[in-house]
């Protein structure tokens, strides 16, 4: 299996509590995810704060409005600097998806680091090639986007 890296840096005009409460809260997900994603938590969220072996599960439609079922578990959690969301079932392969958050000077860098693979080998390769690796960077610079508008 081939693993892909998608790197994305933002650097957002808040304070470090401010970034970590707002994107360390699943609920927000949905704020930051493309409509026609069709993004909908479907596990019970508790009182809404992440901790390391959650499991949350979503429904998504990400090609051709074909509802996807997808659950991650929060691996690592590290309180204002990162946490790692995994994917345990889902279209992926595999999918490690780090969120780092960095206080500079002004603000936050904040980093995406998300490595995955995909299934079926070479058709894989293809599917990433043809229109994954794309429809993710649009996801995250929409992300960027929507991101530097709440913010």
């Amino acid at each position: 299996m081939k693993v892909y890296t998608l790197t994305k840096k933002q650097f957002l005009p808040i304070s470090i509590d401010q970034a970590w409460d707002f994107f360390s809260s699943p609920v927000n997900l949905k704020k930051i995810t493309p409509e026609y994603m069709g993004f909908k938590i479907t596990s019970d969220l508790g009182d809404g704060k992440m901790y390391s072996g959650q499991i949350i599960s979503y429904i998504v439609t990400p090609v051709l409005g074909i509802p996807m079922s997808w659950t991650t578990e929060i691996t690592h959690v590290l309180d204002k600097k990162y946490f790692v969301d995994e994917q345990r079932f889902g279209p992926y392969s595999f999918w490690h998806h780090q969120h780092w958050f960095k206080e500079v000077d002004g603000g936050v860098e904040m980093t995406d680091i998300v490595n995955y693979g995909l299934p079926l080998s070479f058709l894989g390769r293809i599917a990433n090639t043809l229109f994954v690796k794309s429809k993710l960077q649009e996801i995250f610079d929409y992300r960027e986007e929507v991101v530097s508008k709440y913010f």
